[in-house]
């Protein structure tokens, strides 16, 4: 008997054309579920009383998922995400209701890592302003800089702080940039892995200090809010850059401003900032060694067709009494 999945959404076109496509998916993972639409705009009890039969809910908008709503949900086993982060739930407290949660299994780590990539050839070559320059008539009179503040990556150290699935989707497509790779996890990474990617790994501090080039592809959590700060910034090369296409808190924003401010780094190239739609008066927007991108680094349909489809297999997983897969641990 299928077990019913719950999509939590608002009741628009872009969700029902999602609903469509998740029928078509549970149809070619076995009709192990029942898939059930939820308008979120209902609120929580409302929530609460469609969804009580529901094993998996996939939150298409998700902060509406509460803790107090997930603890009034008696068959809810699993909160299955279609993004990477999961920061907006409080996992310990859900996982104490027997509750997991499983992101997107790196549905979105080509989008990502091809922006991150993206995001270092566009800080070395200040390709936002020649862009701007052009389309503007200046052709390139008003592209600031001297030829010493342009640089490629080649022979660069290029240091990946997180090796998981997007981290490492990063290091494979530097694969013939003639870049050397270092890299930071909390956990052991195989040696097949490194071997592959060509990839050395490094404490923080040493990684901070040696690269050229330091980006960032951790999950927020706790454990690493904030975790590049003003001590961080002190470690770092004054020619090095930062990226981040991760999370925004990650990076302690205000000494990140200080250290750029102060000439510590070079410059940066961001996805994410701390507050999102950051105010338009962040220094951050009008610096000239800053590039920034509206948090769109996995906008591409092919992210949303691999993370849609991992979705529906993993709640497949569940309903047929198996372990669903990436699940992220409740820190």
């Amino acid at each position: 008997m299928a077990k019913q999945v719950v999509v939590l959404g608002a009741d628009n076109e872009r969700t029902r054309n999602l609903m469509g496509r998740y029928r078509t998916l549970v149809a070619q993972n076995g009709d192990a579920v029942d898939l059930k639409f939820v308008n979120a705009d209902g609120g929580p009890d409302r929530i609460v009383q469609e969804s009580r039969d529901a094993i998996a809910i996939i939150p298409a908008m998700p902060r509406v998922l509460t803790t107090d709503v997930v603890r009034q949900l008696p068959n809810l086993k699993l909160i299955q995400t279609t993004s990477a982060g999961t920061d907006w739930i409080d996992k310990p407290a859900v996982y104490e209701l027997g509750v997991k949660v499983a992101n997107n299994g790196g549905g979105n780590r080509v989008a990502v890592s091809e922006h991150t990539i993206t995001l270092m050839v566009a800080a070395y070559r200040k390709l936002d302003h020649q862009i701007r320059s052009a389309k503007s008539g200046q052709w390139s009179s008003d592209v600031p800089g001297v030829p010493e503040d342009f640089h490629t990556l080649e022979e660069k150290t290029v240091g990946i702080v997180g090796l998981g699935r997007i981290g490492r989707a990063v290091a494979k497509r530097l694969q013939g940039w003639d870049c050397e790779i270092v890299y930071n996890d909390v956990i052991d990474i195989p040696k097949e892995v490194e071997q592959e990617l060509h990839a050395s790994r490094l404490s923080l501090d040493e990684l901070l200090a040696a690269s050229d080039v330091v980006t960032l592809h951790v999950p927020l959590e706790q454990t690493t809010y904030h975790m590049i700060s003003e001590r961080e910034f002190g470690l770092m090369k004054k020619t090095a850059i930062l990226i981040n296409a991760c999370r925004g808190p990650v990076v302690d924003e205000p000494a990140l401003i200080e250290a750029l401010e102060a000439g510590q780094i070079a410059g940066a190239a961001l996805d994410v900032l701390e507050q999102e739609p950051t105010r338009p008066d962040n220094p951050l927007l009008s610096m000239q060694n800053v590039v920034v991108t509206p948090h769109n680094a996995s906008r591409a349909i092919e992210s949303m067709l691999t993370s849609t489809k991992f979705a529906i297999e993993n709640v497949s997983r569940l309903a047929r009494g198996e372990e669903p897969d990436s699940l992220v641990p409740p820190v």
